[in-house]
């Protein structure tokens, strides 16, 4: 098990960017597959980028490609997300998640650990 803390989220206008960071505890860090979610009001829980353990491939929605940017550093347990152009759909709580395991998935239910999330907001 590791412990999920986001940190970066904001209030930005159309086009800005943020960057959200993610800081996992305990030793086993690298041994974790790590993504970011986000959930929007009213709508499900939907995926948006993830990172191998050893950070050597990503993965990423449709609607997030060439904007986003995922990365990790597993010297300081920590995974970020660089949103740039961002638009008002990107409007959402963006919870960081980690499975055990090596690869990238975009699934949801392979995520059992979750943090309490970060709030973005693009205004128009």
């Amino acid at each position: 098990q590791v412990q999920l803390v986001e940190s970066g989220g904001g209030l930005v206008q159309t086009g800005g960017s943020l960057r959200l960071s993610c800081a996992a505890s305990g030793r086993t860090f690298s041994m974790y597959s790590m993504a970011w979610f986000r959930q929007a009001p009213g709508k499900e829980r939907e995926f948006v980028s993830a990172v191998s353990s050893s950070g050597g491939r990503t993965q990423y929605a449709d609607s997030v490609k060439g904007r986003f940017t995922i990365s990790r550093d597993n010297t300081k347990n920590t995974v970020s997300l660089q949103m740039n152009s961002l638009k008002p759909e990107d409007t959402a709580v963006y919870h960081c998640a980690a499975r055990l395991g090596v690869t990238t998935t975009p699934s949801l239910l392979a995520y059992n650990n979750w943090g309490q999330g970060t709030q973005v907001t693009v205004s128009s």
